[in-house]
């Protein structure tokens, strides 16, 4: 079991957007405790109240006055009260959304900002939930300050100056009996947050797990897996019981502790007040006062200890999403990048070496220079380090040394957003928004016009699907495009590219999800893309590539061999045996 992490840095995070409101901060507050230095002050009247009836044993004309003015300065008191609670109220319900909003944008902002190696280590669906309880937890944690905390250091600080004025007595047996059950609602609450930690940490991993299985349901059922996920899914829902009995367990034992320290200080407060009614010290409001202080007393008491229980479960929650707050960009800026003006199109990587998480080496000491305008092929067996070569040209992770070039500036040294927007990819496998398809063609660049879109699509060879949609370029494509099929999503992340208009291109097994008559009318779409521009192409179907400038062999991170498909061909090797596999398919 983990030990506790400090509740300081979600506090901070959470003072650091509502400090944006001061005046908001300011009103809640003020209002919160004049609202509970009233409730403190009315009592002090009933006590007069009572003690003006002892003293006068039968009714009378001046006492019943006295009584009847008591009852005004009450009302009053009542009123104030009143105000000042719709006040911290008003001020309250301002102040909540405007901070739970400001906390979901900085962490999504901060999320976005993260690593591609971040997110390939992380469950899209935990991460999710971080971001949404990041904000629960603070409306939680706003809520509790307001109604627990604020109503318990004013209540009982005004009660123990009252009781000490009345008898120090009082005062001493009431103030030790709250220090006595703070101490251990806090060192009890503190020593539960380990397993608040964990459950916070376990439920997550429920949410990912699920998430995970759904995103998947085609595997899961074309491979008959709902048997196997199910089994998954329960142990880890079974971990996630026992983690909440025993924190639900441990509240019940704190709360057995708490009523028996209840019932020991009101007994006690009792007995002291009737000894000093004894020796003619104490009045019978005296007791009324206490009853009433006790009652106020033990409400607040009894929710402080389980508020502060919730507190640190809250503090759990949002400690998650705090941790990814706290953890440095993997990928960042210079603090004086530059941004990047692509002239040539020229690429050089010059020694490049990557090592994929310090343990595995991808690419050692590796050299390619493409010239601008230049069209390139990668080839290879799966593994070879194409995908990665070209992931470090994106930046999507940093070289473990050496450095990437482009028109002799490091890809290092500029804006990440210049970078990418000089550079366009069509993946292999391409993954669209659950919006509509205008939407996710619009995405290539965010200020085309829709004719522009039309005419991506239209190069694209998009217009063939989409006109025989209802909604056409208004349709939703489903989640992660799942309502269209492999060679419509390669359509669209092809139309985005040609939108995008980047002086160089990537392409990434562009084609592999085509038909061979769509492939057919995407290749003159893509050569007509191609035209000017610097051209990456990683591909596997080597027919594909056989016009290309030049066709980079590598194995194992290094290139092994180069030159035109003829070239290849005639030098044997690798690409000869790759191609010879293939070329019955493809060379009619």
């Amino acid at each position: 079991m983990k030990s506790s992490p400090s509740i300081l840095p979600v506090l901070r995070v959470f003072w650091e957007h509502a400090r944006r409101y001061k005046l908001a901060v300011f009103l809640a507050v003020f209002f919160s405790i004049g609202v509970h230095v009233v409730e403190i002050i009315i009592p002090l009247y009933y006590k007069r109240f009572f003690d003006i009836l002892a003293i006068a044993g039968s009714p009378s004309s001046d006492a019943y006055r006295q009584l009847l003015a008591i009852l005004g300065s009450i009302a009053i008191l009542f009123g104030v009260s009143w105000v000042f609670r719709r006040i911290d109220q008003f001020a309250s319900k301002y102040l909540q959304p405007h901070i739970m909003a400001d906390l979901m944008r900085t962490s999504f902002a901060y999320l976005e900002g993260h690593s591609y190696k971040f997110f390939s280590d992380s469950f899209a669906g935990s991460l999710v939930r971080r971001v949404n309880r990041m904000a629960r937890s603070f409306e939680r944690i706003a809520d509790q300050i307001q109604f627990t905390y604020i109503p318990l250091v004013v209540t009982i600080g005004g009660i123990s100056v009252v009781l000490f004025f009345r008898h120090a007595l009082l005062g001493s047996i009431f103030l030790g009996w709250v220090v006595v059950l703070v101490i251990v609602q806090y060192a009890l609450a503190r020593w539960k947050l380990k397993y608040n930690i964990a459950l916070a940490a376990k439920d997550s991993e429920t949410t990912g797990i699920l998430s995970d299985s759904i995103t998947n349901i085609t595997t899961v059922k074309t491979f008959t897996g709902e048997e196997y996920e199910n089994s998954i899914f329960y142990n880890v829902t079974e971990e996630l019981r026992r983690l909440r009995f025993k924190t639900w367990s441990i509240d019940e034992y704190i709360n057995l502790t708490q009523g028996l320290l209840f019932i020991a200080v009101e007994l006690g407060l009792i007995y002291a007040t009737l000894r000093l009614w004894r020796e003619g010290v104490a009045t019978i409001g005296d007791f009324a006062l206490i009853q009433a202080y006790v009652i106020r007393a033990f409400d607040h008491m009894w929710h402080f200890g389980q508020t502060l229980r919730k507190s640190y479960e809250d503090i759990a929650d949002a400690y998650e999403m705090v941790e990814i707050l706290e953890k440095p960009h993997g990928i960042t800026d210079k603090p004086k990048a530059r941004r990047l003006c692509v002239t040539n199109g020229a690429i050089d990587f010059a020694d490049v070496t990557f090592n994929f998480q310090e343990t595995r080496s991808v690419l050692t000491d590796f050299n390619l220079s493409i010239e601008g305008g230049e069209k390139v092929a990668l080839v290879g067996p799966s593994g070879a380090g194409k995908t990665t070569v070209t992931k470090l040209l994106f930046r999507f992770y940093d070289v473990t040394s050496g450095k990437i070039l482009i028109d002799g500036k490091n890809v290092a040294d500029v804006t990440q957003e210049s970078l990418r927007t000089a550079v366009s990819l069509v993946p292999q496998e391409p993954i669209l928004f659950h919006r509509t398809l205008m939407e996710n063609i619009h995405y290539g660049r965010r200020d085309a016009t829709d004719k522009e879109i039309m005419e991506a699509a239209r190069q694209a060879h998009c217009d063939d699907f989409i006109s025989k949609l209802p909604a056409r370029y208004d349709t939703y494509v489903g989640e992660r495009g799942v309502k269209l099929s492999g060679g419509e999503r390669q359509r669209v992340a092809i139309a985005r590219a040609i939108l995008r208009n980047a002086p160089i291109l990537v392409l990434d097994e562009a084609t592999s999800s085509l038909d061979s008559e769509s492939e057919m009318f995407i290749q003159d779409g893509l050569s007509v893309l191609m035209e000017g521009r610097t051209v990456i192409v990683i591909a596997h179907r080597l027919s594909t590539i056989m016009k290309m400038d030049r066709i980079i062999v590598m194995e194992e991170g290094d290139i092994t061999a180069m030159g035109t498909h003829e070239e290849l061909l005639q030098q044997g090797g690798t690409y000869k045996k790759l191609w010879e596999i293939q070329a019955g398919g493809f060379i009619g």
